[in-house]
């Protein structure tokens, strides 16, 4: 199997959510087992199939502030679609990088639709493999709004934020990043 790697307080109220529920401590494929049962077709455990984007996110420990972003804006369904998707997927490192009470702040009920935006910030209909992002190309986001890419010695940037591995999905493509897009936060 892949290797994969896919929001820093939201992670902290999962997992603390998860460890409180009825069956104690849970890893990741224990969420990944909750979240099949109560998330209808986005849930769906497939484990003979490749994965698409939703399931690589569940399966990484890395991104599970993500997963619960995901979650607490309905998103689901979105990341399981037929594609195709590119997933800009920023690491939980990513989001301790904001300034403290962004999470909590974007957590509030009010909220909700500016994080949903953000999340969606990340996400560019067609599928844009490694190749596929050239030096100086704006990318544009399911937002309506356009990032720039940036082709260097050191790697690919997207908005700035290097990619760190990209990862296949049958409905797409996950490129892990370790900076959140703060574009669409108004």
């Amino acid at each position: 199997m892949r290797n994969v790697k896919f929001i820093t307080s939201l992670c902290l109220v999962v997992l603390v959510l998860l460890a409180c529920s009825p069956g104690g401590e849970q890893g990741s494929s224990g969420a990944a087992a909750s979240f099949a049962k109560d998330h209808n077709q986005a849930g769906v455990k497939d484990d003979v199939s490749d994965p698409n984007i939703l399931q690589i996110a569940l399966g990484s420990p890395d991104h599970t502030t993500l997963v619960a972003g995901v979650v607490a804006t309905h998103l689901e369904n979105v990341l399981v679609g037929a594609g195709p998707l590119t997933v800009f997927a920023p690491t939980n490192a990513a989001f301790t990088k904001l300034p403290p009470g962004t999470l909590e702040s974007l957590l509030k009920p009010e909220n909700l639709s500016k994080l949903a935006t953000i999340i969606t910030s990340h996400a560019s209909p067609g599928t844009f493999m490694g190749e596929g992002l050239k030096d100086g190309m704006q990318l544009y986001m399911a937002t309506g709004q356009y990032v720039d890419v940036k082709v260097t010695d050191e790697g690919t940037f997207v908005n700035g934020s290097k990619i760190l591995a990209t990862i296949d999905a049958t409905n797409g493509v996950v490129h892990v990043i370790d900076d959140v897009f703060l574009i669409a936060a108004g």
